[in-house]
């Protein structure tokens, strides 16, 4: 997100150009950055200390963002649709010492400061309520020059685990000028062809790490990034045409929208300027790839890998038609398949995926988790997220489930476990289970299985009553969208319990409704 030789040789270039209208060029970006690195200096905060900003798609989050990357900050962005309980989670378990707000997420940030032991100062970009200080306010008294102990920060961003709790991703800081970017950022950016005349079309949110290291690449290099402040598909193929997008990222939720617009529009939509389309974040239906391969041609690429940034997997156009369904081949460390035991499985077998000799990583303030997901595993040197699949005979994985788990619904990660301990609590449920079940825009629904206490009477109404008790404790998207009551829910005398088999079920229920 440094972007100082851009500035100084063209500050009135757009740097961001948001949907909405706003147009930020380099000059006024770098000059925001380095007022958020003097507060920061202010404040006491040095290299390796921890700041955090909860708010949708806008310039003031890349600001704020690139004014701790180059103090020597870690920087936490907090999903925007987060409850106040999770967002005070995240923050206090940072060490978060400085908030930024947004309007929208005022009143849920507001609710939690209690709870965040850290924080030295309360920040917003919109109207104020205390403790909260506006940007303009904060920032009045600061110059726009560089600061002169300039130090190498980095994105720490919170990836779910299995149990649901969220865990912060650190990486080891280097001790370099922020002009010099990570390795991994250097490497992302030549990958995708990224260059300084090029214009990127950003249509997902910035808290995701696809997205936050897209666009810290594209401001590093000059170019110009247009942002969406939400995904719609019509609008996304408007804007491609009217500023000329070259490369953009997607999500298969995004394709499956954008054939679902009438013919018409998308006979008109001019996409010729589009030379570099990537998608990732979820599994991508075979029959979508290719409508969109036949629609915008041999452009789109795919990549594999987590938050993390534990392995990196990537495939072309030309690659996936010679292996559908491939998600790619490793080009950031090795994978490993191995069995229950952890031992190697042969090519065509599937099992458990790890990568091998790619990025140092850590989960922040937990050993524990970090040596379950690293230095204690059967794979000497390698790591894990626990997903699963196999390495077909050319070396291209192909992944045949996920984290045991986890439910991925239009590219994001949701952890059933968070929503089934809300469930378990209401007094009349007795025991639940929260699945993906299959939808054919989101790839994914989340859906509770509940098995009531004696007594009760399923119905609509009490399905109505457990979808708001539990939206009023989680971010919606995390919750149920429907709920099947049953008699018994499937557990071994372990008390452990089948979810693969409730799994299964759904599974062949919808298989004939997408044959037919």
């Amino acid at each position: 997100m440094y972007a100082r030789p851009h500035a100084e040789q063209k500050p009135d270039h757009p740097a961001i150009v948001m949907s909405s209208g706003e147009i930020v060029t380099f000059g006024k970006y770098e000059a925001a950055a380095n007022r958020y690195a003097h507060l920061f200096r202010r404040l006491g905060l040095r290299r390796g200390d921890h700041v955090a900003v909860c708010m949708e798609n806008s310039p003031r989050l890349l600001e704020f963002s690139a004014g701790a990357e180059r103090t020597g900050l870690y920087y936490t962005c907090v999903n925007s649709h987060l409850t106040a309980t999770e967002i005070a989670y995240i923050v206090d378990d940072c060490d978060a010492q400085v908030l930024l707000a947004s309007p929208s997420t005022l009143e849920a940030c507001a609710s939690a400061v209690g709870s965040m032991q850290e924080v030295k100062l309360f920040l917003t970009s919109g109207p104020t309520e205390p403790p909260f200080v506006s940007i303009a306010e904060a920032l009045a008294d600061f110059p726009s020059d560089y600061v002169e102990d300039e130090q190498l920060g980095a994105a720490m961003l919170y990836s779910s685990g299995t149990t649901g709790r969220p865990k912060g991703i650190q990486r080891p800081l280097p001790d370099n000028h922020p002009g010099e970017p990570l390795p991994l950022l250097q490497f992302a950016s030549r990958l995708f062809g990224f260059r300084d005349d090029m214009t990127t079309l950003s249509p997902a949110p910035m808290y995701h790490s696809g997205p936050q290291a897209a666009l810290s690449a594209a401001l590093r290099i000059g170019a110009t990034t247009v942002v969406m402040e939400r995904f719609d598909a019509a609008e996304f193929l408007e804007l491609v045409a009217r500023h000329r997008v070259t490369h953009t990222q997607l999500v298969p939720t995004m394709f499956i929208r954008l054939l679902k617009l009438d013919d018409e529009v998308r006979q008109r939509a001019d996409v010729s300027s589009l030379e570099f389309v990537v998608h990732a974040a979820a599994p991508c239906p075979e029959e979508t790839k290719r409508a969109m391969i036949d629609w915008w041609g041999p452009i789109i690429n795919e990549y594999y890998g987590a938050t993390e940034a534990n392995g990196f997997t990537f495939c072309t156009t030309e690659e996936w038609l010679a292996h559908p369904g491939t998600v790619g081949r490793a080009i950031l460390g090795d994978v490993v398949i191995t069995d229950d035991q952890g031992q190697p499985v042969p090519r065509g077998e599937a099992g458990t995926v790890w990568f091998v000799g790619a990025t140092n990583f850590e989960y922040y303030g937990d050993r524990e988790k970090t040596e379950g997901a690293t230095g204690t595993g059967p794979v000497s040197g390698g790591s894990t997220v626990g997903d699963v699949g196999y390495l077909d005979a050319d070396g291209f994985l192909h992944l045949t489930d996920r984290k045991s788990h986890m439910i991925i619904s239009g590219g994001v990660n949701i952890y059933p476990q968070e929503a089934e301990n809300v469930l378990a609590s209401h007094p009349i449920v007795a025991d639940v289970a929260v699945i993906g079940v299959p939808n054919h825009e989101w790839g994914e629904e989340v859906k509770a299985v509940v098995q009531l206490e004696p007594g009760s009477v399923a119905g609509p109404e009490l399905e109505h009553e457990l979808l708001a008790f539990c939206r009023e404790r989680l971010a919606a998207y995390k919750c149920p969208k429907s709920v099947d009551f049953v008699d018994k829910l499937p557990r071994l005398p372990t008390g452990k319990l089948l979810k693969r088999l409730l799994r299964d079920q759904y599974q062949a229920a919808a298989q004939p409704a997408r044959q037919s």
